[in-house]
């Protein structure tokens, strides 16, 4: 058997043979580790591809579905028919607008703000542990009643503002308690707005003590603190109702938000197409573009300097890729009535890199000659976001090229992964073989 010394005092301990003074366990390693170095190497070499393999499939990936998000925002009619919306105050009410308004300018006064009921009961002698009364609570709102009921172990004023709160269908009324000089109040308020959500209460049965609670319109029971009511506003000398502050149904594509009333004092309301827009999305399509490009020509670069080549060099992915893209952005598009049939042609041209470029001027001339062609040129059933849109869908798709690519990369990792294990396997075999065949001959000698 091996014995073990520290040579030279060094501490470092070595594996001596039993007659020879050979450090077997020295030899071995270095036998097996000369053996297992060029599969190190191969496998480490392979490692390293696969890893820069799945990172530039990300960084293209990443580059097309940014591109995809700018070719979304024109890809749509809608998208074309952007309209800003200006107001003579925006405390008394905003507004907004979609493509189906009509540019115009209106009258708006704000007559009155929706808002809920709210009801105040008369005091209840005794606080929120007064005694009311037994029997049932009916309460309506909106048209839809729920009830309470009321026993003696439940019948103090705290009580019935949680049975009222608790209750089973209730729909839509909030209770809660204020606290005055003369006692507790119970306090009703409807959770929507408009006219619609009067509260009504009715009370029956039990001891009589309930009655107290009950109201209907004009009753003493209750003081109405806040009205229901629907908003009102005019719009061009033309009343209208809504039971919200959010009125979407009174011109075509506009909604108004009421935020004050201000009776008999008009405001003007302006709606006009929002160019801006148009070209700041029409801009952001060219940018994402061109940095679209930028990482394609990294990832299939060639440095002849260093001798440094990109992670995607002539490979047949990244190149139908920026074919597929390049084709899509700048052919022209068949079918058009109008005077703009390519990007070229409302002032989007490519560049000796293979980038775009906008003349704002150009492209502003052109939304103002014919902006529904402009349109068309980008959305319409062969436009240049429609055709882009479906091929990047395709490409980035869980079964489309890049994803199948992908999978390869898994699948080799997985294969690296049982060649390394197989090579530790064989290389513990090795080394027990040299082992043995070496404290054999250590033996002999």
């Amino acid at each position: 058997m091996a014995t073990s010394s520290i040579s030279n005092g060094s501490g470092v301990i070595q594996s001596l043979g039993i007659g020879s003074g050979l450090d077997v366990q020295t030899l071995v390693s270095q036998l097996v580790a000369a053996d297992r170095a060029p599969s190190d190497a191969r496998l480490t070499r392979q490692a390293q591809d696969i890893a820069s393999g799945v990172s530039s499939l990300g960084s293209l990936k990443g580059a097309l579905s940014s591109f995809q998000s700018a070719v979304t925002s024109l890809s749509t009619n809608a998208q074309f028919q952007v309209m800003s919306t200006s107001t003579g105050d925006n405390t008394v009410f905003t507004a907004t607008a979609t493509g189906s308004a009509a540019p115009g300018s209106y009258s708006v006064m704000v007559q009155q703000l929706a808002q809920p009921e709210q009801l105040i009961s008369t005091p209840i002698a005794g606080g929120s542990t007064g005694i009311v009364g037994t029997g049932t609570l009916a309460i309506t709102v909106a048209g839809k009643s729920f009830s309470v009921a009321i026993d003696s172990s439940h019948n103090t004023l705290a009580n019935i503002r949680d049975a009222i709160n608790g209750a089973t269908g209730n729909t839509g009324v909030n209770a809660t308690l204020v606290y005055g000089l003369t006692g507790a109040q119970l306090v009703l308020s409807s959770d929507g707005t408009g006219a619609g959500n009067a509260i009504t209460v009715a009370a029956s049965g039990g001891d009589g003590g309930l009655a107290r609670l009950a109201y209907t319109t004009g009753s003493s029971n209750y003081t109405e603190a806040q009205k229901a009511q629907d908003s009102i506003v005019m719009i061009s000398g033309v009343e209208h109702h809504a039971a919200t502050n959010t009125v979407s149904d009174a011109i075509d594509g506009v909604t108004l938000t009421l935020n004050t009333a201000k009776k008999d004092t008009p405001l003007n309301l302006g709606i006009t197409p929002n160019q801006n827009a148009v070209i700041s999305n029409i801009q952001q399509l060219v940018n994402s573009y061109n940095s679209m490009q930028t990482t394609f020509g990294k990832l299939g670069s060639y440095d002849a300097a260093s001798k440094k080549a990109g992670p995607l060099l002539g490979d047949w992915l990244l190149g139908d890729t920026q074919f597929r893209m390049t084709r899509g952005m700048t052919d022209v598009v068949s079918g058009l009535p109008g005077a703009y049939s390519s990007l070229a042609s409302i002032g989007i041209t490519t560049q000796a890199n293979g980038t775009l470029s906008v003349d704002s001027t150009k492209l502003q001339a052109a939304l103002n000659a014919d902006g529904t062609s402009v349109a068309a040129l980008f959305s319409g059933p062969n436009g240049v976001a429609t055709r882009l849109s479906g091929t990047l869908t395709s490409l980035l798709a869980d079964g489309g090229a890049i994803a199948a690519r992908n999978q390869s990369f898994t699948d080799e990792q997985k294969q690296l992964t049982d060649q390394q294990t197989a090579l530790n396997t064989n290389m513990a075999a090795v080394q027990q073989r040299y082992l043995t065949q070496f404290n054999a001959l250590d033996s002999l000698m």
